[in-house]
């Protein structure tokens, strides 16, 4: 029989991929999630029974087992950037992985490949990086040979980060960015899935850090992807100390409005926006793994294409305005 592998949000950005590659590989998925009747788009990546989502819930040791039983490999691709709630860094980032890495160990279970962040550290003054950071060390007290994944900012298709920024393009002149001169290294999701599969099968393990081949800071970012989208902006930085109390500010916004208006940029991303979100060459990358990163450049046209002003057809009206008059 196929060997499982269960992937604890794998309908998410990345999840999603790792998916797709290990269904491709042969593998039955198991794709463990909170809503699994919205995550049924993920079984086309297989024939019929390959590729299932289940319910589970990190937060219960029960649920966790459960969705576990049986699988070769396990992979968590859980995170979030809500820092209170009950789905709040700590819960999910810290207890929900070392949950997830403790139940692994009770069950025998051969891999575990976890997926972090540049940037994890249990001291760090951001929430996000330390529960992440407390994570890591909870997944390797009890798997010390997983495999943990620290990828810069990830892009691709359905990300978080280009596409929210695109959009803001199409309502104002203006584009506000904070930390316009700190430096990411994006890293192309399918290559960070690639990682991750190797992980799975136990072809690697250990701490690997993960930045594309190209590093630029927030501001060439932005006109990269103005330049993708063929507009004009004006690109407003705003200062550290006036985003804290701006973000303050949104947050009492989106709880009085119970959510209808939502927080644009939070106090803890402020905080992590202070520092370079890059590889720091302390680790493992993607040169010890065989795969070649993607650059921002190849792949960008490909999907924000949809944010130009005329759409698909904004290439040939810009062709169009070459013809001359017979």
């Amino acid at each position: 029989m196929s060997k499982l592998v269960t992937i604890y949000g794998g309908s998410g950005f990345v999840g999603r991929y790792i998916a797709r590659r290990m269904a491709k590989d042969g593998w039955r998925v198991r794709v463990a999630v909170r809503r699994p009747n919205e995550a049924l788009f993920v079984k086309p990546y297989g024939v019929v029974g390959q590729v299932e989502p289940v319910f589970c819930n990190i937060r219960d040791d029960g649920s966790v087992r459960a969705a576990m039983m049986g699988a070769d490999a396990v992979v968590n691709c859980v995170g979030t950037f809500d820092a209170g709630g009950k789905n709040n860094f700590d819960a999910v980032q810290d207890a929900g992985a070392t949950r997830i890495a403790r139940i692994a160990s009770e069950l025998g279970v051969g891999a575990m490949v976890h997926l972090s962040a540049i940037g994890a550290d249990a001291e760090a003054e951001s929430g996000y990086a330390a529960s992440k950071g407390k994570g890591e060390a909870g997944v390797l007290e009890h798997m010390p040979n997983a495999m943990i994944l620290r990828p810069s900012v990830v892009f691709g298709q359905e990300d978080e980060f280009f596409n929210r920024f695109a959009t803001m393009t199409r309502f104002s002149p203006v584009l506000p960015i904070v930390g316009a001169e700190t430096k990411f290294q994006p890293v192309y999701v399918d290559d960070v899935a690639h990682a991750a599969c190797m992980g799975i099968k136990g072809q690697a393990s250990g701490i690997y850090e993960l930045g594309g081949p190209d590093v630029q800071s927030f501001r060439e970012l932005m006109k990269e992807m103005l330049g993708v989208i063929h507009r004009r902006k004006l690109m407003l930085n705003i200062p550290f100390f006036v985003a804290r109390p701006m973000a303050w500010v949104m947050g009492v916004v989106d709880t009085l409005s119970l959510g209808l208006v939502p927080q644009q940029i939070s106090g803890d991303q402020v905080k992590q926006l202070r520092q370079d979100n890059v590889v720091s060459g302390e680790h493992k990358g993607f040169s010890d793994l065989g795969i070649r990163p993607t650059a921002t450049e190849a792949v960008l046209p490909d999907y924000l294409w949809r944010f130009r002003p005329s759409g698909q057809y904004d290439a040939i009206k810009e062709s169009a305005k070459n013809l001359r008059a017979h």
